[in-house]
């Protein structure tokens, strides 16, 4: 579980783009790519349902 919090963070930061290269370092060692998979997917699905209902609120 704590693997998948640091893949979070690790996927907040780059969908901002502000990353240490430290963490960048630790996130490319690490030996499985499946929690930043899907840490990433689950970021992106909130991103597009956060923007569609934004989009919702505003147009009626």
């Amino acid at each position: 579980m704590k693997e998948f919090i640091s893949a979070i963070k690790s996927v907040m930061s780059a969908f901002v783009g502000v990353q240490k290269k430290k963490n960048l370092e630790d996130d490319f060692s690490k030996k499985s790519a499946t929690p930043f998979i899907v840490a990433g997917l689950l970021m992106g699905f909130l991103f597009v349902v956060t923007i569609y209902s934004v989009v919702q609120l505003v147009l009626p």
